[in-house]
């Protein structure tokens, strides 16, 4: 049993949708079963988790408690949980979370349980479904490839007058499905990351999209470096055909394009290798900065429990990582648009490739994603060539790692 002090506990949280409002309203009862603590959340933009909480941590500063997504190269500012935690409560965390924990660790030998997905993700192809019915263009069939999806939107947005036929969010981990389901395995023998065959067929076939003028130049062109931008005002705005980005947009979607059209997600696109998608997802971790570790292991627990995940999954429009949760089911009440898109991305999870799984459990995914932006963003932009883009890229991933492993 925790013996609980006095304590503030501040919860640095960014929102797809109203993350940070459902975490705050489950907070109050944690406040009220545990009156010697309390809980504020400060709400941020998703790029101050990017780029200034791992300064923060760097210079020994930040909150007890952050919702990130570099889950693996956050690792040496996270606390363990598990001295915090009874041995129940341990076991119930690692029967729940078995295909998640890993995310968080060092490597094999690392046991400790250093944080809570609070949403599992799985990327997707968001259809204007209203633009195919006015083009008189039918959907392609679940087993559809990445052409059958661009040659299909082409000719709708060539019979609506649509500006561009799709988009994709402006990141390395976007592009990662893409890559895999066209033959890639992002990793060589040795395990380190690598520019292969795959991925160079992917890249070619992707910068070609928007040198054709099938993509808005502008999301992947328009920015320099490796610096994120998503695409849902073109298709909220009905700029585009289809946009890939992720379950997380379902909330989004619900609330600002449900009024204005009809849309779905479409089963994950298929490659020469297969129908894959990238997961992925945000998780509230403890930092062993915090001068109150029972108190942050006592809130995160209290979030992991059956009810309380359930309610966070259901209210917030996400998939859960909880498997208990998940076997249970969640009752969603959102729009029928809504709950289909959850359920196709739900029935994705099966289908996605061991390199897609292996990618999002790197630890140094991030010098793989933020290098893969950048680099292709510079092609599209018509700054260098495809094969220049590559070359930079393998050097740029060899640069990385050897950092990383002084």
């Amino acid at each position: 049993m925790l013996t609980a002090h006095a304590a503030d506990l501040r919860v640095q949280c960014y929102s797809d949708g109203n993350e940070c409002e459902v975490t705050g309203e489950i907070a109050k009862r944690f406040e009220a079963a545990n009156p010697g603590t309390k809980i504020i959340i400060d709400k941020v933009p998703y790029k101050a988790v990017v780029e200034t909480l791992p300064v923060q941590l760097a210079a020994g500063e930040g909150p007890d408690i952050a919702r990130v997504t570099d889950l693996g190269g956050l690792n040496k500012y996270y606390l363990d949980l598990t001295p915090h935690l009874s041995a129940a409560r341990q076991k119930a965390w690692q029967d729940n979370f078995a295909s998640t924990l890993s995310w968080f660790r060092a490597g094999p030998t690392d046991k400790g349980i250093y944080g809570l997905m609070s949403q599992l993700t799985v990327t997707g192809l968001y259809v204007n479904k209203t633009l195919f019915e006015q083009a008189k263009v039918p959907m392609p069939p679940a087993t559809a490839t990445w052409d059958d999806w661009m040659a299909a939107a082409k000719k709708v947005a060539d019979a609506t007058k649509t500006p561009f036929a799709a988009a994709m969010d402006r990141t390395g981990h976007r592009f990662a499905p893409l890559a895999v389901a066209y033959g890639s395995k992002y990793f060589d023998a040795k395990g380190g990351p690598v520019i292969d065959d795959g991925f160079k067929l992917a890249a070619n076939k992707f910068v070609g999209w928007h040198k054709s003028g099938l993509m808005p130049k502008e999301v992947w062109g328009g920015l320099g470096g490796s610096a994120y931008r998503d695409a849902f005002e073109e298709f909220a705005n009905g700029r585009i055909v289809l946009y890939y980005s992720g379950s997380w947009q379902v909330n989004r979607m619900d609330k600002n394009v449900t009024k204005s059209f009809d849309w779905a997600v479409a089963p994950a696109p298929c490659g020469p290798a297969g129908c894959t998608a990238m997961p992925g997802g945000a998780a509230y971790v403890g930092l062993k900065r915090t001068k109150a570790p029972a108190e942050v292991a006592k809130f995160l627990d209290f979030l992991a429990t059956d009810a309380n995940y359930a309610e966070m999954m259901a209210k917030t429009e996400n998939i859960p990582a909880h498997l208990g949760v998940a076997k249970a089911g969640v009752t969603y009440n959102v729009s029928p648009l809504a709950k289909a898109a959850l359920n196709t991305f739900v029935g994705d999870v099966g289908k996605i490739l061991k390199p897609n799984f292996d990618l999002q459990g790197y630890r140094l995914n991030r010098a793989v994603f933020q290098p893969t932006a950048a680099r292709l963003g510079q092609a599209i932009a018509g700054e260098i060539t495809v094969d220049d883009a590559l070359k930079r890229l393998a050097s740029d991933l060899d640069e990385q790692v050897k950092a990383a492993a002084k």
